[in-house]
C-alpha cells in the first residue's frame, strides 16, 4: 500500500479548495516549525488509545483507521500490537511523511485527505479520532464529519473519540476549538454510539501544558440508527 495523491475537492470547485488548501497550510506550518516530536498533540506512547483498543476487545485483524494521524504518528503505534489493516487519514503532508518515517512505505495505506471532503471508498472497523473533531467550530463541519464516519464505519464497529475536556484550552495550535464533556458526546452522537465507558486523560505537550481530555470509547455502534441533530453542541 502506498500514498494516495488528493485529488482536486468535490462540491463548490475553488472556495472549496481555497478551504482546504490553508487548512493544509495551517497543519503543515505547525510540523515545520516545531518538529513531529514538538507539536502539541505529540505522544511517544499513545497509552490511552493502546488501552481501549484492548478495552474494546478488537481482533487484529480488523480494518483500523486514524483520523489525523495521531497514534500512527507515535513513536510506538498500534502496528506492534499486531494489527495489520492499517490507513492514517490526514490532510498533512508532513504528518503523512511521519507516518511513512515510522511505518515505512508500505505497511500504512496513507490518505493525504481533507476529511470534510472525503468521500470513503471502503469500510473500516474501527474509527480512532484523538483531538480532531474538537477543532470543528461548526455546526456544518461537525455534521459533515458524522455523515463521512457513518459512511466509512461498518454496522457493529468501534469508535475511539478524544477531546478536549470542558477544563482544556480553548485554543489550540493557534485555532479555536469545542470542549466536550462525555454527556455532551452522548448528545451529539446519540443512541447509535453507546460507550463502553468513558475516560479522562491528562496528557502534558512537549512543552509542558496540561491539557485534559474526555476519551469516548464504543464497541459495537449502531449505524442502522440515524445521526441526531447537533442543536445540543457546546459553543467554543
Amino acid at each position: 500500500m502506498s500514498h494516495r495523491a488528493r485529488g482536486k475537492p468535490v462540491g463548490s470547485g475553488c472556495a472549496i479548495s481555497d478551504l482546504t488548501d490553508q487548512r493544509a497550510s495551517h497543519w503543515n506550518a505547525a510540523y515545520t516549525s516545531r518538529g513531529a516530536e514538538g507539536v502539541s498533540w505529540y505522544q511517544a506512547v499513545p497509552q490511552m488509545s493502546l488501552d481501549l483498543i484492548e478495552a474494546l476487545h478488537i481482533p487484529r485483524g480488523l480494518a483500523v483507521i486514524d483520523i489525523g494521524s495521531r497514534c500512527f504518528g507515535a513513536r510506538r503505534p498500534p502496528r506492534r500490537r499486531g494489527f495489520s489493516d492499517l490507513t492514517a487519514l490526514d490532510i498533512s503532508a508532513s504528518a503523512q511523511e511521519e507516518v511513512r518515517s515510522r511505518f515505512g512505505a508500505s505497511a500504512v495505506l496513507r490518505l493525504h485527505e481533507d476529511l470534510l471532503d472525503w468521500q470513503p471508498d471502503r469500510r473500516y472497523d474501527l474509527w480512532h479520532d484523538r483531538a480532531v473533531f474538537h477543532f470543528l467550530v461548526g455546526e456544518t463541519d461537525r455534521r459533515r464529519y458524522l455523515e463521512t464516519m457513518h459512511a466509512a464505519m461498518r454496522p457493529r464497529g468501534f469508535l475511539i473519540l478524544a477531546t478536549f475536556a470542558l477544563d482544556g484550552p480553548e485554543f489550540c495550535s493557534g485555532l479555536p476549538v469545542v470542549r466536550y464533556s462525555a454527556e455532551d458526546l452522548s448528545l451529539i452522537l446519540g443512541d447509535t454510539f453507546e460507550p463502553l465507558e468513558t475516560r479522562r486523560e491528562i496528557h502534558t505537550t512537549p512543552k509542558g501544558t496540561i491539557q485534559p481530555f474526555t476519551w469516548w470509547p464504543v464497541a459495537f455502534a449502531r449505524l442502522e440508527s440515524d445521526y441526531p441533530s447537533l442543536q445540543g453542541t457546546r459553543k467554543p
